[in-house]
């Protein structure tokens, strides 16, 4: 038998050592992912706020149960009392939810108006600040947007209890804007510009109400769902009512 010529056998090399990868590398930094249980809890929350902000809108607190929530949610009303305790408890939290987004966003749409102004705001741009960012989100935000657009009408318009909840959401923003038209308005009365913004929200809480009732007057020229042709006009309208009642009651000196 002939010789092999390829010599004697070698060992097989060594894998290559990977080197220790330093502490936050790319490969080692992986998104750390919502556990199952934590992800599904949340998603049902949000479908019990859901379901309890379209009854409320239509119906107000006294004229909804847990139960009614969840019947709409298609769950055994434990599963609702489980996460809320008792049904002011569920309103609470609903009207709670979206308020934080409308005041801060309206919050941040002042701050900025004021710098880009340079101090100088006028009544018109202030107030679009104000309405105008609150109007985007019903136009944008889709049916529970404008779900909670009627639940907050109901709640500015219910003396009871309602009031404390718009004292606590929406004071500071309010008192945000009032300081704007007071620098736009440096020769009115104090009083008009707290009167005009009385008639600023009765307006845009019984925009939010849809309650059908300029549909049926105009013969269907205006809808109370049009909430572009009312952004299109509030603010100037209201700002001339503003620029009326200070020309014919100055401030007194």
């Amino acid at each position: 038998m002939a010789a092999s010529d390829s010599g004697p056998a070698k060992r097989p090399a060594k894998p290559a050592s990977r080197k220790a990868e330093p502490a936050g590398s790319s490969r080692t930094a992986k998104p750390r992912k919502r556990p199952v249980k934590e992800q599904q809890r949340a998603e049902k929350m949000e479908q019990i706020l859901d379901a309890a902000e379209y009854l409320f809108s239509r119906h107000g607190l006294h004229g909804v149960t847990l139960k009614d929530v969840a019947r709409q949610v298609g769950a055994h009303h434990t599963l609702v009392n489980y996460y809320f305790t008792d049904k002011k408890t569920l309103f609470d939290a609903v009207f709670a939810r979206r308020a934080v987004v409308t005041s801060s966003l309206r919050m941040e749409a002042l701050e900025a108006y004021e710098a880009a102004c340079g101090g100088r705001p006028t009544i018109e741009g202030a107030l679009r600040a104000f309405l105008d960012t609150d109007l985007d989100l019903y136009i944008q935000g889709g049916e529970n947007w404008k779900n909670y657009g009627a639940l907050g009408a109901q709640v500015a318009n219910t003396p009871e209890w309602g009031a404390e909840l718009m004292d606590q959401h929406f004071d500071p923003v309010v008192l945000r804007l009032i300081e704007l038209l007071k620098k736009a308005l440096p020769g009115c009365a104090e009083e008009d510009i707290f009167w005009g913004y009385h008639f600023v929200t009765g307006s845009l809480m019984l925009t939010l109400a849809r309650t059908g009732r300029i549909d049926k007057l105009s013969g269907g020229l205006c809808s109370s769902n049009d909430f572009v042709a009312v952004k299109d006009r509030m603010a100037r309208f209201m700002a001339a009512g503003f620029l009326e009642i200070c020309r014919s009651r100055p401030a007194e000196d």
